[in-house]
């Protein structure tokens, strides 16, 4: 890591709520500070401009993100939706996903990935969800299948059962390219004035990025705010 980029990265820590910064030293998310810092901005603009609508992730793997996005949907007397397969994730299927998104699965599926810090991969874990609900209980937003819900099993089989009419934010971190292509239809048409969608895999795997540069290409009425993990919004 260059000098300019441990500057950035002290800089972003420290501008982490305690929440961010705990759910790092807990090894509760895979996020540089960066992208948390953009999660937390983009949630405190909502506040301030009091966009109405659910708040949703697609992707919640150890909870370290939801545990910001779920509390933040609280205090906007919104509801939270967190959406996974809360068990090893779906292999990349799209002609558009790249080697190194094969790759990853691949030691995935051989169940030779390791977690954070050495720990167990997530992905492996048979308490997943479990830990999830004990993660987001202990920043005050406690799973009660209303407020605060988490829905288990692929986005296409959950989604269509939920009933969600505006979506003020979406965390999309789900890697390949048909899971953010799904998540960016079926979340966009519902996004409300103001609201936002941040991508997490943009700069990571083509897949991502090929989702997403076509979905704007073909949807003219949204456009990308470029970052480390890039936000979508109406224009």
């Amino acid at each position: 890591m260059s000098i300019r980029d441990r500057i950035v990265r002290r800089w972003a820590t420290l501008r982490l709520s305690p929440t961010a910064r705990r759910m790092r030293r807990e090894g509760l998310t895979y996020l540089r500070p960066v992208k948390l810092m953009r999660i937390e901005a983009a949630l405190r603009r909502l506040k301030k401009r009091r966009v109405a609508g659910d708040y949703l992730e697609f992707g919640v793997a150890l909870g370290g993100t939801a545990a910001l996005i779920a509390p933040a949907a609280r205090r906007a007397d919104a509801t939270f939706v967190g959406l996974d397969v809360f068990s090893t994730i779906p292999p990349p299927t799209s002609e558009y996903d790249d080697a190194k998104s094969r790759e990853r699965y691949a030691v995935i599926a051989a169940g030779a990935a390791t977690g954070i810090g050495g720990e167990t991969y997530y992905g492996y874990r048979d308490d997943l969800l479990d830990h999830v609900e004990h993660v987001l209980a202990d920043v005050g937003a406690p799973v009660d299948g209303t407020n605060v819900r988490l829905e288990k099993g692929l986005f296409e089989d959950s989604w269509p059962t939920l009933h969600v009419d505006r979506v003020a934010f979406a965390h999309i971190d789900c890697d390949w390219h048909d899971p953010v292509r799904y998540c960016l239809d079926a979340v966009a048409p519902k996004l409300s004035d103001g609201g936002l969608i941040v991508i997490d895999d943009y700069h990571d795997y083509a897949g991502c990025r090929i989702a997403v540069d076509a979905f704007l290409a073909e949807n003219p009425g949204f456009r990308m705010v470029p970052g480390a993990n890039p936000l979508i919004e109406r224009r």
